[in-house]
């Protein structure tokens, strides 16, 4: 028997007899509009039903109304909301990508988040207790990259739909920090003399001391006149650094970032915590950890975000893959005032990690990039360090190398989770490890 539309009874009830089926026909062929139990998110923030289909913008508990394609539902209707769904707080929320989980309440992403974490290191077999979450207040994010380009009209400048290459504006966004907000009028000025009809730039904006940050990329190419003419921009506009394509056009005042008592200009584009709130947790939490050990190396080091600050009570020895950040954390620490002694070592720690011999320190200090640092933990575990201060973006990579770590005889202590990338499935987690 063929249903309407032409669709088959097999098409109909597709791979797996459904909770309730319903068929729509719009424009000649079938959809089939099908019940859903969401049961849990993933790691992601995408609501799971059995199968597994994923459903964004959905809670655990609810029952929607969706169309599936393949392990995607669309077209999605909540027929029971959670008692856990709030209003999002942004009303760019539906067509900006930028925030996945804002229709969830806060004490509900809080344990969210802190569940994610935990399942990972169960996992690997691991329990262990939870600090409480440290979560950034709205409007607080001082970094974000932007994507603008030209129109028939002018230009516009924003985050990009979900699953999309379309911009959305979002000059009521309630995730960047209000004196970042410029830098998205700024991103224009910049498409409008710098981007193609076809092509997006990629405008990164760091909230500094100074000013605004801004790294460019995807632009056209440099030549002398138009150099020129982003330099009387940067300069009109009050830009304290503007680069284009890894090129330094002007710069009217170091965009230096304040990490303890040192002033430090970072490279453009170089990582930085996304949050000011954000990076005194995650500080606090290494602290604690370190103690009054009188020396240490920060592994991972960036321009300094934990060396600087430790090196008012503790030797540090820095070691970071990319020579330009470790330039600028030792002329941080050469102007600093007041901090003991900072050397620092450009070294590849994926390729090239320390040995266990080498590791002669007090504590260790370890924030890889969301790979984790699979060479470089198997090497710690080896070592007789006395702590270790790990610090993650990742909860799986963490997982997997606090399980090395523990099979070298390491006792994992607590674990600290910090949500700076609100609203995001993003985590960030630092755990105590003890040598036993």
């Amino acid at each position: 028997m063929q249903a309407s539309g032409g669709c088959s009874r097999a098409d109909f009830w597709g791979r797996r007899p459904p909770n309730r089926v319903f068929m729509q026909e719009t424009a000649g062929y079938c959809r089939h509009m099908t019940e859903f139990v969401i049961t849990r998110l993933g790691h992601q923030g995408d609501g799971v039903a059995d199968g597994p289909f994923f459903a964004p913008l959905t809670l655990p508990g609810e029952t929607i109304e969706a169309t599936a394609d393949g392990t995607t539902l669309r077209d999605i209707r909540v027929l029971t909301p959670s008692e856990n769904r709030v209003k999002a707080p942004c009303r760019h929320f539906k067509s900006c990508g930028g925030c996945g989980l804002q229709h969830a309440s806060d004490a509900f992403l809080a344990d969210w988040k802190v569940d994610v974490v935990r399942q990972a290191l169960a996992a690997q077999g691991i329990v262990i207790d939870f600090r409480p979450i440290e979560t950034s207040p709205p409007q607080s994010r001082r970094r974000a990259t932007i994507s603008a380009r030209r129109t028939k009209k002018g230009a516009m400048a924003g985050f990009h739909q979900r699953a999309s290459d379309v911009i959305v504006e979002i000059p009521d966004c309630q995730v960047l920090h209000p004196d970042l907000m410029p830098a998205l009028e700024i991103a224009k000025d910049l498409a409008m003399i710098g981007a193609s009809r076809k092509g997006a730039l990629s405008v990164t904006a760091t909230l500094s001391a100074e000013g605004l940050d801004l790294a460019v990329v995807g632009g056209k190419p440099l030549d002398g006149p138009f150099q020129a003419e982003l330099g009387l921009l940067a300069q009109r506009l009050g830009i304290a650094r503007l680069t284009w394509d890894d090129e330094v056009i002007a710069t009217l005042a170091p965009p230096w970032q304040a990490f303890g008592a040192a002033k430090v200009t970072p490279p453009p584009g170089a990582f930085l915590q996304a949050t000011a709130h954000g990076e005194a947790a995650l500080l606090r939490a290494v602290r604690e950890i370190i103690g009054e050990a009188p020396r240490v190396v920060d592994l991972f080091a960036g321009c300094g975000t934990f060396s600087l600050p430790l090196a008012e009570k503790a030797e540090v020895h820095a070691v970071e893959g990319l020579r330009a950040m470790m330039k600028a954390l030792d002329q941080g620490w050469r102007q600093a005032k007041g901090l003991k002694r900072v050397t620092t070592e450009t070294r590849d720690l994926f390729r090239n990690p320390i040995i266990a011999s080498d590791l002669r320190y007090d504590a260790v200090v370890i924030d890889p990039p969301r790979a984790g640092a699979e060479a470089q933990t198997i090497e710690l575990a080896r070592s007789d360090v006395p702590d270790i201060a790990f610090v993650s973006c990742n909860p799986v990579t963490f997982a997997r190398d606090a399980a090395t770590l523990i099979r070298g005889d390491y006792a994992l202590e607590w674990v600290q989770v910090v949500d700076q990338f609100r609203w995001s499935s993003h985590i960030e987690v630092v755990g105590k490890f003890s040598r036993r």
